[in-house]
């Protein structure tokens, strides 16, 4: 594992094949796999797409793990999540990896925000699915709460797993702040243009 904490203007750009992004819920990891996808011209994926059915109904395990298989078998691309079940999967294909470790208020800012602008507009996200306001402050299913539950020890799992030996070969990058990973970010030539 080479890991990266303040990464230099050039740090990384070799190992930018096959990338991973995760980070806690809200943090903005499909933003930016969706920006690193049209940078150097490679497929997106969204494993919420993959995991969320219609009505939010769960892709079971199996069929989640042999989808995302198949569509990681490419020599190029971006991936965003952090589904246990398939993470094997993809941080033993992936040549990089971009964690978001932003600090929790910041995560909790950029969650709400994105959750009250679905919310409003009624944006359709996967299969058919809408975010609804009220799930998100009346019930067990809450963003915000899952993002509380979730974000220390998430950055406690993580560090664990990078250190494992079948991670090892990833070019991890762990930015603290949005403001590092914008920056980082501005470093990436652009393929997607013209």
């Amino acid at each position: 594992m080479t890991l990266v904490e303040q990464p230099s203007e050039r740090e990384g750009l070799a190992e930018l094949r096959r990338i991973a992004v995760v980070g806690t819920s809200g943090s903005g990891k499909t933003t930016l796999a969706a920006e690193l996808a049209h940078r150097l011209r490679a497929p997106h994926i969204e494993l919420d797409a993959y995991h969320h059915g219609p009505n939010w109904t769960p892709t079971p395990d199996d069929v989640l793990r042999r989808n995302i298989s198949d569509t990681l078998s490419g020599e190029k691309w971006v991936a965003d999540g952090n589904y246990s079940a398939v993470r094997d999967i993809v941080w033993t294909r992936a040549t990089a990896l971009v964690w978001l470790d932003y600090p929790f208020p910041v995560v909790f800012w950029r969650l709400f925000r994105r959750t009250m602008v679905r919310s409003i507009t009624g944006a359709e996200l996967w299969n058919g699915n809408r975010e609804v306001l009220w799930r998100h402050f009346l019930t067990r299913d809450s963003l915000f709460l899952w993002a509380f539950q979730t974000h220390w020890s998430r950055r406690k799992a993580f560090s664990k797993l990078l250190a494992a030996p079948e991670y090892r070969h990833l070019a991890v990058l762990r930015f603290r702040s949005p403001k590092a990973t914008d920056a980082w970010l501005n470093t990436i030539p652009n393929a997607g243009v013209g």
